[in-house]
């Protein structure tokens, strides 16, 4: 994991982005926080599992369709499937340790 702090880089409104190798963090001071930092290395996991290549495209294509299902940029958003397995398990520290192959698979919902 490379981390690079610009706030140019990072969408407005949102803390950090991953493209791996790199995690892109909006403001110096969230390079110590370590539930972001641990939201972050599960999208390293997430796009690692699929190849970053097709992770990007299933990344893109579930957020069209979380769009059209739900009409709202943000809605959409967080409820794609990685982004719904990166939340819900940001706080525990260890989940990275434990976590089963392709477990964001478990976070798609209809």
């Amino acid at each position: 994991m490379v981390l690079i702090i610009s706030k140019y880089l990072v969408p407005k409104g949102y803390k950090g982005i991953t493209i791996f190798p790199f995690v892109i963090l909006a403001h110096p001071n969230l390079k110590n926080n370590k539930v972001i930092l641990n939201h972050e290395r599960i999208h390293i996991r997430q796009q690692l599992e699929l190849l970053i290549i097709p992770f990007i495209i299933w990344y893109g294509l579930e957020f069209l369709v979380r769009f059209f299902q739900y009409g709202n940029l943000k809605l959409a958003y967080i409820n794609i499937s990685f982004e719904r397995e990166a939340y819900a398990n940001e706080k525990n520290l260890n989940f990275l340790k434990n976590r089963f192959f392709l477990n964001h698979f478990k976070f798609i919902k209809k």
